[in-house]
């Protein structure tokens, strides 16, 4: 595990794009796993930025999605496929048919998780996952559970993450109560995992996590034994390590 440490969240935020820029450029058809949330918006910025000077080129590139939540129109405002296309891929040159996100209106969940399952594996896996981390140390949708989930599957959004996740939409009622997720298996393929973190409301989750034990009941804490973890996160998440 490899801890980048900096001052705030615009330093994390152009740390954690340089490392995502420099694995385009060194392998310009890469397969990027992508997360959602207020954490990366900065860090989409300044890769659109880099873009738009000429320095980045994304039409090589594919994508795969974390997660997108059960049951919510594709084009409603807080879909993962709208955010995505909101502050990343309507504004560089990713191929539309390059894109890919679990189909959170396709009812038929063991379908849906196979079928996530098999374009993942047809891409040859994840070089770079980028990942944040929830209160109660969920990466992706994996929320604690008693064994770690290997492959995509349906999960029962827990309460604590319906609350954290209430203030992008009207009210708690119209948050989604199910989401597709990767399974932690997954997450531990890729190639390389890149973890962004700001905020001293993350800093006991970040010491329980990786400087506490490994189990299922903080997720995160597998990522403690992947080859190539690098967490980037700025003084106030840190600061209780």
């Amino acid at each position: 595990m490899r801890i980048i440490r900096t001052k705030n969240y615009e330093e994390m935020s152009r740390k954690a794009a340089a490392i995502i820029a420099a694995q385009v450029v060194l392998k310009p058809d890469c397969v990027l796993g992508l997360a959602t949330g207020g954490t990366p918006v900065g860090t989409y910025k300044n890769l659109v930025e880099w873009y738009n000077a000429g320095d980045l080129d994304f039409s090589e590139v594919s994508s795969v999605n974390l997660d997108e939540y059960r049951a919510l129109p594709v084009e409603h405002p807080e879909s993962y496929w709208s955010f995505m296309h909101r502050n990343l891929f309507d504004h560089v040159n990713i191929d539309p048919a390059k894109i890919n996100l679990p189909d959170g209106n396709n009812m038929d969940a063991e379908a849906e998780c196979a079928r996530y399952d098999a374009v993942i594996k047809a891409m040859g896996g994840v070089d770079l996952q980028l990942l944040g981390i929830g209160h109660d140390g969920h990466i992706g949708f994996n929320e604690p559970s008693d064994a770690f989930d290997l492959g995509t599957h349906c999960v029962d959004l827990t309460e604590e993450t319906i609350e954290a996740n209430k203030r992008f939409f009207n009210s708690k009622d119209e948050v989604p109560r199910q989401a597709y997720t990767m399974g932690t298996g997954t997450i531990m393929n890729a190639r390389k995992v890149l973890m962004i973190v700001s905020g001293r409301d993350k800093a006991e989750i970040i010491k329980k996590a990786f400087f506490g034990p490994v189990t299922p009941q903080v997720p995160a804490s597998i990522l403690q034994m992947h080859p190539d973890f690098v967490l980037v996160a700025d003084e106030d998440a840190l600061s209780l390590v």
